[in-house]
């Protein structure tokens, strides 16, 4: 039986920089992938990779990440979040600020000319299905996947109302197996679990409470999927007391995933199957 194998992209805003230095390992490590499936921040991580899924890829796609800042994706207006409210519009923000940033940094235009096959996850508003996008217009189907519900507005294609993979699917191991993978390797994000103090601001409570319902979800998908397929899930960092709407620590989460990348895969990771116990529900607030 051929093997498949497919890199799952889990959601997680800012700690989707973890996500670049696990990959720089991997591809390094020339750990080879038939299929790409992200879900949010991890959607646009995996379109870049399956757009150049080689060292030079990955090392651009660590630059842009070194180059972002929390303006380019959350540009906060008061004036713009007041005048939301008073027309009762739904959301906080308007997504102009992300879809300028995507325009400048995809390499390719539409999801079915990436070198390896693309899956971007989304959510159907009214439904709540969990909606795979294959084919189309590659920035707006990162839109939709990362339109976090209130922050961000929800994504018409075709018509379906799309929003956040990760309200459906964060970690979509489940689109993995759909799509015939046998083996799937995940890179989660992780989730903050080092904070003294919960994030302040409606977009930073949001953003951490989506990643935290999410990490949740990938531990049950986890422990549901392990008999039905090969899953590999990469270690997330831990401790991390980086809050999912902060970018001032981007170098750092990246060196720091890279360099733990490379100790998992030396050790034999990719043959183990087990939730990492960065994963598990834990605390450091007794280190304090």
């Amino acid at each position: 039986m051929t093997t498949q194998t497919a890199i799952v992209f889990a959601g997680g805003g800012s700690l989707g920089a973890v996500q670049v230095g696990m990959l720089r390992a991997l591809v390094e490590a020339n750990v080879q992938f038939d299929r790409v499936i992200g879900a949010s921040v991890g959607a646009i991580n995996g379109a870049y990779f399956a757009a150049r899924p080689d060292v030079q890829g990955v090392e651009t796609l660590a630059d842009f990440w070194r180059n972002l800042n929390r303006a380019d994706i959350f540009p906060l207006s008061w004036l713009d979040t007041c005048r939301g409210l008073i027309k009762r519009r739904g959301f906080l923000l308007q997504p102009a600020a992300l879809h300028r940033l995507l325009g400048q940094a995809l390499p390719i235009h539409r999801i079915e000319d990436a070198q390896l096959p693309l899956h971007i996850v989304t959510t159907d508003l009214l439904s709540g299905a969990e909606t795979v996008l294959s084919s189309g217009e590659l920035e707006q189907a990162l839109l939709a996947s990362a339109a976090i519900p209130l922050v961000f507005p929800s994504v018409q294609i075709g018509d379906q109302f799309l929003v956040d993979g990760g309200v459906a699917s964060n970690t979509p191991i489940s689109t993995a197996v759909t799509l015939g993978a046998n083996k799937v390797v995940v890179i989660p994000t992780g989730f903050s679990c080092a904070l003294t103090q919960p994030p302040k601001g409606l977009i930073a409570l949001a953003l951490h409470t989506v990643n935290l319902m999410s990490m949740r979800q990938l531990v049950s998908d986890i422990e549901h999927f392990r008999t039905l397929t090969s899953l590999h899930i990469v270690p997330p960092l831990c401790p991390v007391d980086v809050s999912v709407f902060n970018f001032d620590q981007t170098d750092a989460l990246l060196e720091r995933a890279y360099e733990q990348t490379l100790r998992w895969l030396d050790r034999g990771g990719l043959e183990r199957t087990k939730v990492p116990g960065a994963l598990t529900i834990h605390s450091h607030a007794h280190e304090h």
